[in-house]
């Protein structure tokens, strides 16, 4: 088979597992995907350094299209607490455009894969300790969901995923029901990635293209095969969600993020 067409396969196969785990576990997505983009990007050719980077980034911009497929299917089912949506997107605005624009930017790619190792690997602990929170414990005013929105665009925008890692624990740890979690973290996906992406594109203008359709830290031919592969998954993700128990799914998803941590801190290590 031609080259073209293996790596073609490669990303829509990425895409589709993607985007089915964005809609069914409402985390993941972005986990799975800078890892394997960083791989990809690495066999082409791309600097060590470089190749996280464009993964990160372009990661972060097939949320753009993914969310909105998979928060369809959430709010058909009556999963999104749009109050909260309305508390946390400020938040997550202006702290992902500091995280796009300016962080990304400035941190090497090396610190950005040993950054990413560390947050997947916690994140893949607290799946599998599936702690509950205090049941007198609520959601708080706005500017508690404004600061947890900041938090959640800086975090975001450094690991290329669409926030549901912190988003998600969040709001269950406020006693807001899974469901209902995995589903609002849905909605926020979009404008964490469209001020990430705005951000990226900012603070990548003047960089020569790594790679023939690459603009600054976006790798379009990516971006575009990710995108419609996810796009079409999720919504199948967001309803097995809704018929199904995802907690033991949760703890066999978190082996596997171990795996991608490990992958990424052997990358910073050994050039980034």
């Amino acid at each position: 088979m031609d080259l073209n067409l293996i790596f073609i396969a490669e990303l829509l196969a990425l895409g589709t597992v993607t985007g089915f785990l964005a809609g069914l576990l409402g985390v993941g997505g972005g986990m799975m995907m800078v890892p394997c983009l960083t791989f990809v990007l690495s066999q082409r050719g791309v600097e060590p350094g470089m190749a996280v980077k464009m993964a990160i980034a372009t990661s972060m911009a097939t949320i753009l299209f993914s969310s909105l497929s998979s928060v369809r299917a959430h709010h058909l089912r009556g999963a999104v607490r749009w109050d909260l949506v309305r508390g946390i997107a400020p938040g997550i605005v202006i702290g992902g455009l500091a995280a796009g624009a300016g962080l990304f930017t400035l941190i090497h790619g090396q610190g950005l894969a040993l950054f990413f190792a560390l947050f997947v690997g916690f994140s893949a602990v607290q799946m599998l300790l599936d702690r509950k929170p205090a049941p007198t414990r609520q959601v708080p005013g706005w500017a508690g969901l404004a600061a947890a929105g900041g938090v959640t665009g800086v975090l975001s925008g450094l690991v290329g995923a669409g926030g549901a890692f912190v988003s998600v624990p969040f709001m269950v740890w406020c006693n807001v029901p899974l469901r209902s979690a995995v589903g609002t973290s849905a909605a926020l996906g979009f404008p964490i990635a469209l001020a990430n992406t705005t951000g990226y594109v900012i603070g990548g203008w003047s960089l020569a293209p790594a790679l023939p359709g690459a603009f600054g830290y976006l790798y379009l031919p990516a971006l575009l095969l990710i995108s419609l592969a996810s796009a079409s998954s999720a919504p199948l993700g967001a309803r097995v969600a809704h018929k199904s128990d995802v907690r033991m799914l949760k703890r066999l998803f978190a082996v596997l993020l171990f795996a991608l941590a490990g992958y990424m801190l052997y990358k910073s290590r050994n050039g980034g």
